[in-house]
Order: C-alpha cells, then sequence, then structure tokens
C-alpha cells in the first residue's frame, strides 16, 4: 500500500511540474527583468509636473491557471496642480514568467467620483478571453499569444534590440479596451541622452500608432529604452495635437542589473 501511495505521488508531482512547462506554451528567455524591480516615473505637460506613475513587479511569483506568474502593477495618479482631479489609475496583470503573456488583467480607475472596474481572465492555450465588468460578461476569440498593455511593454523588454537594424518593425497584438489591436514597434537606432543620474546610451523606439485625434503623427511616441540587459524606458516623449509631454525616470529599485550611467 505504501508503494501504491508513493508511485501516485510521483505522478502527481510529475503532472504538476509538466502544467508549468507545458508545450501548449511558448517559450519567450527574458534576461532584463525579475521579480522584485521598482521604478516610479515624473510625468510632465510642457514644463508643468502633472502626474506620477510607478511600475512594480511583485517580490513573489504567483501560480495563476497553473502557471508561474509575475504581479505587475502599474499605478499613475496626478500631482501638482493636476492632483485636483484625483485620479488614481491602476493597471495590474499576472505576466508568464516563461511565455511573457497575461492571464489576467485588473483594471481599476479613479477619478474624482467616477470608479471604474474591469477584469480580463486570458485562456491563451485556448486563444479566448472574457471580460467582465459591472457584473457583464463579454468574451473574444485572441490571435496567438495577445498581449496586454502591461504584458505587452514587459514583452517588449526581452526583444534584442542589439541585433536590430534602423527601420526594422516588430509587431504583436494586444487586447486594450475591448478592441484587438496589431502593436507595431519600429526601432530607430542608438543613441546617448542625458538624464538627472547622468549620461546613458539608449535604444531609440517608436510605437506606430494608427490615425487618431489625439496624438500628432503615426509616431508621435518616441521611447528610450536603456541600451543595457535592463532596457528599461529612462525617457518616453509624446506629442499630442495640443501640445508635448514627457516621462521621466525618477528612481528605481532592484533592477537585475546595473545601469551604467556617465
Amino acid at each position: 500500500m505504501n508503494n501504491i501511495k508513493k508511485i501516485l505521488l510521483f505522478f502527481i508531482v510529475v503532472s504538476t511540474a509538466f502544467a508549468f512547462v507545458s508545450d501548449t506554451y511558448r517559450y519567450i528567455e527574458n534576461d532584463s527583468f525579475q521579480a522584485g524591480e521598482r521604478y516610479e516615473y515624473k510625468v510632465k505637460f510642457g514644463f508643468v509636473n502633472i502626474g506620477l506613475a510607478n511600475v512594480n513587479v511583485n517580490d513573489r511569483i504567483y501560480n495563476i491557471n497553473n502557471r508561474p506568474c509575475y504581479r505587475i502593477t502599474v499605478f499613475g495618479r496626478t500631482a501638482g496642480i493636476t492632483d485636483v482631479f484625483r485620479v488614481r489609475n491602476t493597471y495590474l496583470s499576472y505576466v508568464d514568467t516563461l511565455a511573457i503573456v497575461p492571464h489576467q488583467f485588473v483594471y481599476k480607475a479613479r477619478e474624482g467620483d467616477y470608479k471604474r472596474e474591469q477584469t480580463i481572465y486570458f485562456s491563451q492555450p485556448r486563444s479566448k478571453a472574457t471580460i467582465v465588468e459591472n457584473e457583464e460578461k463579454e468574451n473574444f476569440n485572441l490571435p496567438k499569444y495577445c498581449q496586454d498593455v502591461v504584458s505587452g511593454y514587459y514583452f517588449l523588454r526581452t526583444l534584442p534590440f542589439e541585433k536590430m537594424r534602423s527601420g526594422e518593425v516588430v509587431e504583436a497584438p494586444m487586447l486594450f479596451a475591448s478592441k484587438i489591436y496589431n502593436m507595431k514597434i519600429r526601432f530607430k537606432g542608438r543613441k546617448t541622452i542625458n538624464t538627472k543620474f547622468g549620461k546613458i546610451k539608449v535604444f531609440e523606439i517608436n510605437p506606430i500608432l494608427p490615425p487618431n485625434d489625439l496624438f500628432d503623427g503615426q509616431e508621435a511616441i518616441k521611447v528610450y529604452v536603456s541600451d543595457d540587459k535592463n532596457r528599461v524606458p529612462i525617457e518616453i516623449f509624446v506629442d499630442f495635437k495640443i501640445g508635448s509631454s514627457s516621462i521621466e525616470l525618477k528612481s528605481y529599485k532592484n533592477q537585475k542589473y546595473p545601469f551604467e550611467w556617465r
């Protein structure tokens, strides 16, 4: 009887292990980020400070859909003179540590008296998702390895920019605001920028935007990503039709590799 129990236990352990590395998922090598890293950004419109943003990867690894996941939170808030509007928005994603795809996404908006909460449940092997909001459900058929806005950002950090040619475009599907987009990123090249921490080498990339009434042109967003293994956004510049905004790295903690400030 004891031997039978041991055999059963062995198969339970083996089956659980294979659930975490199922071949129905891709494998993306990640040498850029880790559990516990934290970044804070300052948001400006022109020369005026209007907000703060925190991007944090929880210290723990979570089990979602029998897969190991990072719990990544992006929190944005108004600051300075704009805090009269009291905006507090949270974007939370459980991102597969091996496949770099989302399993669950939560959006919480607090803007004055306005409140909104939405949860997206992803079934990556079946290429499906369910959006739940106000007890209503909406089902979607997804392209393979579909991202949310948070996981898409971390997927970009795994890309080998150092091997790309200027003008090369990377594409990935994304579910956002109940629509499926084909996210496109164009690699522009390398340069050196000045920051509050010193000079640093960066990769310049541009999200390719669809026609819209908000941004000024197809390449209105310019992102400077550290030219190192971290691949962290150091500065972001955005051209709106009514003016320009910037996002600057304010503080950082527990990044995987030291930054090379000069």
